[in-house]
């Protein structure tokens, strides 16, 4: 009988360091198109964007990346760390992006429209993003207009964005760049997908059932 409790003790201990820490869902994601690819792991809790309760913040991100475009010959690089968001103000006509709305400054040779600048603002939507700006009405994807933006090294920056869904199909798109200048921009035709998150809560969950379990059958 003294067996029985310390495991249930031990098995509720375990149990409650886990969910301490483990308020966590991850996601894999991966895509592909002309000259890109990578493999990531995404974590996200329960925060949200302050205007978009929907929208959950990117906490954590792993895996890999490659491009061969323009000579660039990067092969399975690491992910490094999510750029932070730094709460850039958007056009004053944008009445819809959300607050974690940040952009990453790029001295030369990214397309007109962008104005000197790659936006982003982390965010992921399991339900599918709405839209997000005022003058664009695409909309939809496990991103937003603006996207994820993660390192690769020290200088190079990999923005990931949702173009939106068109016939039933998001289209992404994705572009590698340094503060000096845009490597490469791949504005379309990047496919993406995401099998159903796992949360680590499942395993609490389960640790739960079997302490009850242990309980039941020590009780009868």
């Amino acid at each position: 009988m003294k067996k029985t409790h310390l495991a249930m003790a031990a098995l509720t201990g375990l149990m409650a360091a886990i969910a301490g820490q483990a308020r966590a869902t991850t996601v894999d994601v991966t895509f592909s198109g002309p000259g890109v690819s990578g493999a990531l792991v995404l974590t996200y809790g329960a925060a949200a964007d302050a205007k978009y309760p929907n929208a959950y913040e990117v906490t954590g991100i792993s895996g890999t990346f490659s491009d061969s475009n323009n000579g660039l010959n990067i092969v399975n690089a690491p992910v490094g760390s999510l750029v932070a968001i730094n709460h850039a103000t958007p056009e004053a006509t944008n009445l819809l992006a959300p607050n974690d709305f940040s952009r990453f400054a790029v001295a030369s040779g990214l397309p007109v429209q962008n104005n000197g600048f790659l936006t982003y603002d982390n965010l992921f939507w399991p339900g599918g993003s709405p839209q997000t700006a005022s003058d664009y009405p695409p909309h939809g994807g496990f991103l937003d207009i603006y996207g994820l933006m993660f390192n690769i090294d020290s200088n190079e920056v990999v923005d990931f964005w949702s173009n939106g869904v068109t016939a039933g199909t998001a289209d992404y798109g994705v572009a590698v760049a340094t503060a000096a200048q845009a490597l490469d921009y791949v504005g379309g035709g990047v496919s993406a997908s995401v099998p159903e998150p796992t949360s680590l809560w499942l395993f609490g969950a389960g640790l739960i059932g079997l302490v009850f379990r242990r309980r039941r059958t020590a009780a009868v």
